[in-house]
């Protein structure tokens, strides 16, 4: 669907390549942490929960910080060393790397050391002189290659990101086996989930992810799969290496503490008012209130919203992106001219072999400020079908009306 992989096109398929750009992938993150939730979990290489590449991941630590290796469970988040006072989050730009006190291979290192001897070849790894400090490699066990990854990065502590991130996806948005929310005694949220790398649970590879926030604002994300790489991959075992109790180990070890000690603190999530790439679902239901169509079903976060409409004739999803200021290049070349400088693109087709019967009706918006408005719907209550009638329930021009509509100028105010 349009945008679904609007970070992993632009970061989100990095994983392919095993060449991500850490920099533009924790900006993008940070910027699509708040809308992850509903909507469909991208891989790590792929997109984690932050849609950040971790694809791959070697060196020594002094001072004896590896140890035994990670393979047990630990009780509770990292304790981080005391650097006095919280540091209160910015509220302007700053530069969010680190001094570099831990380096991409010391980053590997760390992985390195859940995995048992012999059975991981890094990939790639960033330190903390970059925002974005990740390891990655490759797992052969004899069962088959399989991806693991962990990226570490800092968010406001006094934000929602915090909850958002571990917090389960909706079913109807994300195809998962199983999903946990757990609260530790420190006050850390800590998410289990085992998913898939595409909604289709049928021809995805495996996605099993740990994610740990702390009350201090740090954010652990670590991903594995069941194959050497994410997306358009085949899986090349049953099930992906660690059990979840040793993803857990990992996000809680201790063994991060120096990396996470060395991480600026993140920008301040708090605004003023409700902006529509904050609340993208209540102004969906706004706009769709004139076609006087039954709502059966509704949900979002952030730049993300929808609604399943059932009209009598079968269930239908509309589905609605918003997104502040995005790059002129990013927006297809072949949209027309609308009034008001506004460009628009209108597609109609097949979803694709995933999703058998799904047709999707979507007209993609840009203002000339950079302001993008997406508005997609199927004759489906789900992406993935099954088809539930022939055609979406609002038709071609209702869409535009949504997605053109004055609305848009007044709520984002200008």
């Amino acid at each position: 669907m349009p945008l679904e992989d609007e970070l992993g096109e632009a970061l989100r398929s990095a994983g392919a390549a095993f060449t991500p750009d850490p920099q533009a992938l924790a900006a993008a993150g940070e910027r699509r942490g708040r809308r992850l939730v509903a909507r469909r979990r991208a891989a790590v290489a792929g997109g984690s929960v932050l849609a950040l590449a971790l694809v791959g991941t070697a060196g020594a630590w002094t001072g004896g910080l590896i140890g035994s290796g990670g393979g047990g469970e630990a009780a509770s988040a990292p304790a981080l060393p005391s650097r006095g006072a919280v540091r209160p989050p910015a509220d302007g730009p700053q530069e969010r790397a680190g001094t570099g006190a831990v380096t991409a291979q010391q980053m590997t290192e760390i992985l390195k050391s859940f995995v048992p001897t012999g059975q991981f070849t890094p990939a790639d790894s960033r330190g903390t002189d970059d925002q974005a400090p990740l390891a990655t490699g490759l797992v052969d066990d004899g069962k088959g290659r399989a991806h693991l990854g962990i990226m570490l990065t800092r968010i406001d502590p006094a934000g929602g990101m915090s909850k958002e991130m571990t917090t389960c996806p909706d079913r109807k948005n994300v195809a998962f086996d199983s999903c946990k929310e757990e609260v530790l005694p420190d006050g850390s949220r800590l998410l289990l989930i085992q998913d898939y790398d595409y909604d289709d649970s049928r021809r995805s590879v495996k996605q099993w992810r740990a994610t740990l926030a702390t009350p201090q604002g740090y954010l652990l994300d670590a991903s594995e799969y069941n194959g050497p790489q994410s997306k358009q991959a085949r899986p090349t075992r049953a099930e992906p290496p660690l059990a979840m109790d040793r993803m857990k180990a990992l996000v809680l070890s201790d063994k991060w503490r120096p990396a996470l000690a060395d991480l600026p603190p993140a920008p301040s999530e708090s605004r003023s008012g409700t902006s529509p790439e904050e609340d993208a679902e209540r102004f969906l239901e706004t706009l769709l209130r004139g076609y006087e169509i039954p709502v059966a079903d509704k949900g979002g976060d952030g730049g993300y919203g929808y609604v399943v409409l059932d009209d009598g004739k079968g269930r239908s999803l509309v589905e609605i992106r918003v997104q502040r200021r995005t790059a002129a290049g990013e927006f297809p070349a072949d949209a027309t001219a609308q009034p008001g400088g506004v460009h628009a693109k209108v597609t109609q087709g097949p979803v694709g072999e995933n999703a058998p019967g799904v047709v999707r009706w979507t007209v993609d918006t840009q203002r000339p400020n950079g302001e993008r408005i997406t508005v997609s719907a199927y004759n489906a209550p789900k992406q993935t079908g099954p088809a539930s009638r022939t055609a979406p329930a609002l038709t071609l021009e209702q869409l535009k009306e949504v997605a053109l509509s004055r609305h848009w100028k007044e709520a984002f105010g200008r």
